[in-house]
């Protein structure tokens, strides 16, 4: 009777192992070591007709290294952005593959430096946001609108969201750990069927809470 007891006992462990499990005020699938963190610097996304105004006519990105979620990758390609005032960042990042939006996703910093006040939106949300003129070797693109700063957010798939309980579009609260440790509110809930579990925050949400990658984090109920 005992060994029936034990392996029955053994067999409801394994299982509320392999389950969503909740303590404490946290929700985490059970296994997991929490939602790895990538800390974005400053980048631009780019359209077709961006592309070929800043590089030349039938230009195409040149990836570097794929990033974490699907199809994404590092181009070698870099841009100037100059502000109004005149001030610029030279040398940002292109991310690929090509768009149908231009777009530049700052920090806070950034934007002290170009003498603009971008939004925080979610990407592609550019309606309202700040002017901004991208420089490259073969000409300029002048952005009415096109700098903003992006949500801090969490990728995952549809899957992960019913793990978490979330759906798209929620805004969820995640604690990072640490001797900076602290809780970011306001963050964003992006679902789609091709994601990598990631979560996303600006080089000052970053360094606010002493982020050194690999780091995980843990949503808050």
């Amino acid at each position: 009777m005992e060994d029936t007891v034990e392996r029955i006992a053994r067999e409801v462990l394994r299982r509320l192992q392999g389950e969503t499990v909740r303590r404490n005020g946290l929700v985490r699938p059970g296994g997991a070591e929490g939602i790895p963190v990538m800390v974005s610097a400053r980048h631009v996304h780019l359209s077709r007709g961006s592309l070929e105004s800043l590089f030349g006519e039938g230009a195409t990105l040149t990836k570097t290294r794929d990033l974490t979620q699907p199809g994404e990758f590092v181009a070698g390609e870099r841009v100037t952005a100059v502000g109004p005032s005149g001030r610029a960042l030279e040398s940002v990042g292109v991310v690929g593959p090509v768009r149908p939006y231009t777009q530049i996703e700052l920090s806070r910093t950034d934007a002290v430096r170009l003498g603009i006040d971008p939004p925080v939106r979610r990407s592609g949300d550019l309606a309202g946001s700040a002017p901004v003129t991208l420089v490259g070797p073969a000409g300029t693109v002048v952005l009415r609108e096109g700098a903003v700063r992006a949500m801090r957010h969490v990728h995952m798939t549809e899957r992960d969201a019913d793990e978490y309980g979330v759906k798209d579009g929620d805004l969820v609260r995640v604690r990072f750990p640490g001797v900076r440790a602290l809780v970011l509110e306001n963050v964003l809930v992006r679902v789609s069927r091709r994601a990598a579990l990631e979560m996303h925050l600006d080089t000052d949400d970053a360094n606010a809470a002493d982020i050194r990658p690999p780091v995980t984090v843990e949503i808050l109920s």
